[in-house]
């Protein structure tokens, strides 16, 4: 092989190799915590929200909360809903527990 066909040969196979590990993806680990587990952050203060005029007259707006999800805190919008006959809404709220927050999800109760 002549020395000018090996020089010609290591971009290429730079080129595979690089090609070849784009694909891999080295990621820290992640704590695992259940759907409704304890969250061991705090989470931040809720976000100022636009409301706006209901799209539907006699609907409610149910606030938006932090929920969990990949390790890390994460805002859910607001939306409005129809309110249920003999309901009220309970919204989302994050308790403080002896194993650290957990997330109490938003619901309609029985007056």
């Amino acid at each position: 092989m002549s020395e000018r066909a090996s020089f010609s040969v290591l971009p290429l196979a730079g080129l595979i190799l690089a090609a070849a590990l784009s694909g891999c993806v080295i990621a820290p680990a992640q704590p695992y915590y259940p759907v409704d587990g304890p969250v061991m952050v705090a989470p931040p203060a809720p976000r100022e929200e636009y409301i706006g005029v209901a799209p539907v007259v006699g609907q409610i707006w149910l606030s938006g909360y932090w929920g969990w999800s990949g390790g890390r805190h994460v805002w859910i919008g607001g939306h409005w809903d129809a309110p249920r006959p003999g309901h009220r809404w309970v919204p989302h709220q994050w308790v403080h527990e002896r194993d650290g927050w957990r997330l109490h999800h938003g619901h309609w109760d029985k007056r």
